[in-house]
């Protein structure tokens, strides 16, 4: 029961990154459908890998399965990032509440608890995990609606917030990868680590929602560089 509720809400998630960066960018719109088309086949692409076995934990050996789509996302959306100015200068015109609602569904880092008390997630990696992205998530969930209104607030609240969620994924990716069992770095070794991330529908989370939360952090981090000291409606526009 959990996976089938965290499948349908990974799917939502996923959508709903998908439609916060591309939709209110300033593309085309012909570029906008390849882009939502592309994330679609990328998605399909994961699924039918983890789902048929393709790399299922222990294929690659030690080697953790959920870094190939994790390395691979993350790669390409850097890449696009740092090599393609027209790639910048779109996820630069995407409004910061739209940026900042990227991070909302990261309350649902409450499947990381519920997997720990499942036996199926260790321990330091599942709690700490899960406590940043609930703390990140709800903060967030806080700050769209302030920012949509126009409120004004210092942009060291912002920065604050912004530091927080990027450290967190920071020090989860380290715990995870020091969780994974059968490798010689692996520090963590008590419980079954974290293979269940290698699995469906879990993969969902290296695979495109961890790499996609990293790159807005960054982008969030060079919006908020050239605005003013204090944030209200001008300054959330664009």
């Amino acid at each position: 029961m959990l996976d089938i509720v965290a499948a349908i809400f990974a799917t939502a998630y996923c959508a709903a990154q998908a439609g916060l960066l591309i939709g209110p960018a300033f593309l085309r719109g012909a570029t906008k459908i390849a882009l939502f088309a592309a994330t679609a086949v990328w998605l399909a692409v994961v699924v039918a890998v983890y789902g048929l076995g393709v790399l299922s934990p222990g294929t690659l050996g030690p080697f953790p399965v959920n870094l190939v789509p994790f390395t691979l996302f993350l790669a390409i959306l850097f890449g696009a990032w740092v090599l393609i100015p027209q790639a910048r200068d779109a996820l630069l015109s995407v409004p910061m509440p739209a940026l900042v609602a990227v991070h909302a569904g990261r309350v649902a880092g409450v499947f990381f608890l519920l997997l720990y008390f499942d036996g199926r997630l260790s321990a330091p990696f599942a709690p700490v995990a899960a406590i940043g992205d609930i703390i990140t998530g709800a903060v967030a969930l806080l700050l769209v609606p302030l920012l949509v209104l126009g409120v004004k607030m210092p942009k060291l609240w912002l920065g604050a917030w912004n530091a927080f969620g990027l450290l967190d994924l920071l020090t989860a990716l380290t715990l995870a990868m020091l969780s994974v069992p059968g490798t010689a770095f692996r520090v963590f070794t008590e419980g079954p680590g974290t293979l269940v991330m290698g699995t469906l529908p879990w993969i969902f989370v290296p695979a495109m929602l961890v790499p996609v939360d990293l790159l807005v952090h960054v982008v969030i981090m060079t919006k908020l560089r050239s605005a003013p000291r204090v944030l209200g409606a001008m300054a959330m526009a664009g």
